[in-house]
């Protein structure tokens, strides 16, 4: 199968084929559930067009937990329903669809009261890698164990020894969200599908009652685009509510957007060989392991504020360390955090605006002719939601079109992925680069960490690490504006790699290296590379100052001192 390659000229060119043909689908949103149900229009024969207004995955789908799971804490809700089908999506994940972004994960939940608990958690634990066995895709993980404090405290001797009578260990997924979506749009692309990021929906065509598609404007070379299309998908997450007012239609439901942050803290802060999972007054919070970091997430709390760049107090930082400080033997302080992000999470509301009607599965709608509305969900069951939005999409046509197939889609780099890993010494010997670094690139890219190799080949600098970014290559910056659609430095820094969260300078140091390697690729003059670092320098000022701010509102006053970049 053809590599979609997403560099400037295809932009340009998807964007011009959307406007020149009425297509059968355009999406609106790039994040999962949007690149996901462009992939499976797609992959069902359909013509399709992808738009999102700013960075794939910039919204919700970059900011997540980074888990794959099936949510063991709505088994103790009792929707089965919901675990059962997250479990076969974290298992085709695994083992057939992305296996080289998918990775299992350890998780240690201690426990705190003798007996009963045991029995109680250890029910719960069991029931959850039983159904996942069910389903037939749960081999790919060892099962849970239990564990004594003495050996709960072998696996984790971060935790103060009065925290726990004894621990559970089971087993999730992780990745990372925004580089999945990213490979997610790689691969509709290459299945046919056009898209555009920096693209974005400012009104829908009617005819009558009905969408006939949608105005795009070009938010990079400016110009507006008449896409038709016979279906359009409106899959905006926490923009749901906005994107539907273009059309004067709210449905019978809306979205509440709940945000939760995260603190990145280096590996050496927290000894443990094992993610933890612990019990808050209102929800849990995991200590996730992130290469030479860990992710301590997250809090739950309304937001009805700036839904691009929502923002995290202080508050919300003291929160988390003060929860996690209160197992932990050596507590964590400010100056541990390295990095901190904020996300919203799209959750369904009926007519009712009581939070306990909020849910965390999805709903399609068909508002009016010709629109198909998704929300609400989750990151792990964004295919089964796009084959949703599909369906009522199909609904609306007037062909046979195929059924699903995503079930049996690899994404990009999945194919011959477990071969090239089992190569990686002999790819190492033959590149010169040391085997830790094909690694690092096999379980980034898969298959296409061949396309690297490469670059690296034509041009050997492209080989070195970033110098105040080690933990990545200069290819990888210049691969993220050649080949996946990386428009501006916030892009790479932020999404295509981690850098804004994994350093302490939080990329500000990386900056000026990663502008002048994305510069010929993108074409850019002097001027435009320092406006690019400036802005990203005001970005970063932006999120410290508003971390410093004691609540939502003030720090949203403060992320907001930050504006968009806008090439001139």
């Amino acid at each position: 199968m053809r590599t979609a390659t997403l560099g400037p000229a295809q932009r340009a060119e998807s964007l011009a084929g959307m406007a020149e043909r009425e297509l059968d689908v355009l999406v609106v949103g790039a994040g999962v559930v949007g690149a996901g149900t462009a992939l499976d229009a797609a992959t069902r024969g359909l013509s399709t067009g992808l738009v999102e207004a700013r960075d794939w995955a910039s919204g919700t789908s970059s900011r997540s937990s980074k888990l794959i799971h099936g949510g063991l804490r709505y088994l103790e809700m009792l929707d089965f329903a919901l675990v059962r089908e997250a479990l076969k999506e974290r298992g085709l994940l695994l083992e057939r669809l992305a296996p080289h972004l998918v990775k299992p994960v350890p998780f240690l939940y201690p426990l705190q009261h003798k007996g009963w608990e045991r029995l109680y958690a250890g029910s719960g634990v069991a029931l959850y890698d039983g159904m996942s066995m069910a389903r037939g895709h749960g081999r790919g993980l060892p099962a849970h164990r239990h564990l004594t404090r003495r050996n709960a405290l072998r696996v984790a001797p971060c935790l103060k020894k009065d925290a726990l009578v004894g621990a559970l260990q089971y087993y999730d997924a992780q990745m990372d969200d925004a580089r999945y979506v990213a490979t997610l749009v790689r691969t509709a692309a290459s299945y046919g599908a056009k898209v555009a990021n920096r693209a974005r929906v400012t009104g829908f065509l009617r005819e009558g009652e009905r969408v006939v598609g949608a105005r795009v404007q070009d938010v990079e070379a400016g110009g507006e685009y008449e896409v038709r299309a016979k279906q359009v998908v409106n899959a905006t997450g926490v923009w749901t509510d906005d994107t539907q007012a273009m059309v004067g239609e709210r449905g019978q439901f809306h979205v509440r957007a709940s945000k939760g942050i995260h603190l990145v803290v280096p590996k050496d802060r927290i000894h443990s060989t094992t993610g933890l999972i612990l019990r808050t007054e209102k929800s849990v919070l995991f200590v996730i392991p992130w290469g030479r970091h860990w992710i301590v997430g997250t809090t739950d709390t309304d937001w009805d504020l700036d839904k691009a760049h929502p923002a995290a107090s202080s508050a919300d930082i003291d929160y988390l360390l003060e929860h996690v400080n209160s197992v932990l033997a050596v507590p964590l302080t400010r100056d541990d955090v390295q990095g901190v992000y904020a996300g919203l999470r799209p959750l369904l509301a009926g007519e009712s605006d009581a939070t306990s009607k909020l849910s965390r599965e999805h709903t399609v709608a068909h508002p009016v002719p010709g629109l198909v509305v998704v929300a609400g969900g989750k990151y792990t069951t964004y295919r089964v939601m796009a084959k949703d939005a599909v369906d009522a999409a199909v609904h609306g046509l007037d062909q046979r079109v195929a059924e699903c197939v995503t079930e049996d889609v690899p994404l990009l780099g999945a194919e011959g992925y477990r071969a090239l890993w089992n190569a990686r010494a002999r790819t190492a010997a033959r590149t010169g680069l040391h085997v830790a670094r094909v690694e690092h690139l096999l379980n980034r890219y898969g298959a296409m960490a061949e396309e690297l190799l490469d670059l690296i080949g034509t041009d050997p600098s492209l080989g070195e690490p970033l110098h105040t970014a080690e933990d990545y290559l200069r290819a990888e910056v210049v691969y993220a504006a050649s080949h996946e659609g990386a428009r501006h430095l916030d892009d790479v820094l932020t999404r295509r790699t981690r850098i804004s969260i994994e350093t302490f300078d939080r990329g500000t140091r990386s900056a000026r290296e990663a502008a002048e390697l994305m510069a010929p690729v993108l074409g850019w003059d002097k001027d435009q590379v320092e406006r690019e670092i400036e802005h990203y320098r005001k970005r970063v000022e932006a999120e410290r100052e508003s971390q410093r701010q004691p609540d939502d509102l003030t720090a949203d006053a403060a992320r907001l001192g930050a504006p968009d970049i806008v090439p001139l």
